[in-house]
């Protein structure tokens, strides 16, 4: 059997094989010619105690111990089986899909938006101020929001399904096994869309479909049971349909909504993207070590209660770019985003704080439960008018924010359509605005440097989360009106972020797949 060790390195020694390798030999008492293999089953960073250290967890197999079977995954051929409607190609859409031929049932998948490639291509006209296309952006096409959007894969929830088998279907499909072990896995946006597009492949090969381009108008449903989807004036029917949409297709939920099929209002967060050197995060993190070149750009997570609501940066992005993620031109949104290297010179976060049912209660009575979204769409808006040109976006220095004054200039930013000074803290609603301003002093404390004039604030980041549920059953995972019809992912209100979002979408196709055979 395989041993395994926990080595506690320098960030010098864990960056070298060699140097590790030598201390796993000493700590198993074999000699380094006995260690047929050396696996890394996990690494991460302690900065805690201003020593740097790398924990390195390891897995020996020595002389003629069997080696690990190579990661395989068997898809059958589903093209006469039986079918499921799957709307949405993100993460949650792909591995219910995946999941399902692996249960032998076919999926269908319909895609507002483009395939990677071509979706790339309206994502590069955005970055160049020349327009958005509504639906093949950063927040519509194949792979969803996260495609174009990072690539994180880590998640606190272990309760969705097998964490690890996730990551190692994204192995299978050509993700570095670095993502097996690393403490906070990522893939990169640089990276991502290949993995996406052989996932594609692989559905296709087996007999599932993926139409693009083909965006979802209405819900088929007879005596309380989903029979199938429309297209303008196509109709598809099959034997269940699963709704996978993403965050930002507010559309659906207007369908829905229309369609009579009941939603829930539900709190979200909302804020900005907050922008630092990197070299400064580095410091601030690493204790200004002299080893700071051997370990990845440095990242944080922050979390207060300020008010009684909570304030927390979300999708940290090191050595990376602030992104647009608008999907109308009368918006202002923005992301975060890391290539697989994280070597640009701006770590970027997102910075929000809680909105809760009563801040948008005066919008039910026009909204009903899709208030959330108005109230969404109304600051987006506000943020859109205190920008100039079509993506550039409003900003402000963290110093001037704080202290509540106009920003005479702005630093450099790594958000290409370009900034304009704005006083975010007069025109965001106070009860955001004065939040936030206090935990990035509360934060400073923490990160000596955080609050600096060095550091700007971008708005808005709002599309943190849904602000709509699709109810489902706790057992069955299915809508508790709608007999057939399965609310997966975040744009259901059930993950955030990659991973939970493909776990969710596993679960949902296993959910189907009992549903369906009775």
């Amino acid at each position: 059997m395989s041993q395994i060790i926990t080595l506690s390195l320098s960030p010098r020694d864990a960056a070298n094989v060699a140097a590790y390798t030598a201390c796993a030999a000493r700590e198993l008492r074999v000699r380094e010619d006995n260690i047929a293999l050396l696996r890394i089953v996990k690494r991460s960073v302690d900065a805690r105690r201003g020593a740097l250290k790398v924990n390195l967890t390891l897995e020996a197999f020595i002389d003629n111990e069997p080696m690990p079977a190579p990661l395989h995954f068997d898809y059958p051929s589903v093209a006469a089986a039986s079918s499921v409607i799957i709307v949405g190609a993100g993460p949650a859409g792909l591995f219910a899909a995946l999941r399902l031929i692996e249960m032998g049932i076919k999926p269908i998948i319909f895609e507002r938006g483009k395939d990677v490639v071509e979706r790339g291509k309206d994502i590069a006209q955005i970055q160049r101020n020349n327009g958005i296309d509504p639906d093949s952006n950063y927040a519509f096409g194949e792979g969803g929001a996260g495609t174009f959007s990072d690539g994180k894969l880590f998640t606190r929830s272990k309760k969705r399904g097998d964490y690890n088998r996730a990551l190692q279907r994204l192995v299978y499909h050509g993700a570095a096994e670095e993502i097996l072990y690393e403490a906070h896995p990522h893939i990169g946006s640089d990276r991502l869309p290949r993995i996406i597009a052989d996932m594609r492949r692989r559905i296709i090969e087996c007999g599932g479909e993926i139409h693009f381009s083909s965006r979802v108008s209405g819900f088929i449903v007879k005596q309380g049971r989903v029979k199938g989807v429309r297209l303008g004036d196509v109709t598809v029917e099959a034997q269940a349909v699963i709704v996978a949409t993403g965050h930002s297709a507010r559309d659906i939920y207007e369908v829905l909504h229309s369609d009579g099929i009941r939603l829930e209002a539900k709190p979200y967060a909302m804020g900005v993207r907050i922008e630092h050197p990197q070299a400064l995060i580095n410091r601030i993190q690493y204790h200004g070590s002299e080893q700071m070149e051997y370990l990845p750009a440095a990242s944080y997570s922050l979390v207060e209660q300020v008010g009684g609501r909570g304030v927390y940066s979300f999708c940290m992005c090191p050595g990376g770019f602030i992104v647009p993620a608008m999907t109308d031109a009368a918006e202002s949104v923005v992301n975060g985003m890391s290539p697989s290297r994280r070597n640009s010179p701006y770590a970027n976060s997102g910075f929000v704080t809680e909105i809760r049912l009563e801040d948008f209660e005066h919008l039910r009575p026009k909204y009903g439960e899709l208030a959330g979204l108005a109230f969404q769409r109304e600051l987006e808006q506000v943020a859109r008018a205190h920008s100039e040109g079509r993506q550039t976006a409003p900003a402000q220095r963290v110093a001037d924010f704080v202290s509540g004054r106009a920003s005479a200039s702005l630093p450099s930013c790594s958000y290409v359509p370009g900034i304009v000074p704005s006083r975010l803290d007069e025109w965001m609603p106070r009860f955001m605005s004065s939040r936030l301003r206090e935990a990035i002093r509360i934060f400073d404390r923490r990160m000596h440097g955080y609050l600096t004039s060095e550091a700007v604030v971008v708005g808005v980041e709002s599309r943190t989360s849904t602000p709509v549920r699709i109810p489902r059953d706790k057992m069955t995972l299915m809508h508790p009106e709608v007999e057939g019809l399965f609310p997966s992912g975040e744009g259901a209100g059930y993950a955030g972020g990659i991973i939970s979002a493909a776990l969710d979408g596993e679960r949902v196709a296993e959910a189907v797949a009992t549903f369906i055979r009775g």
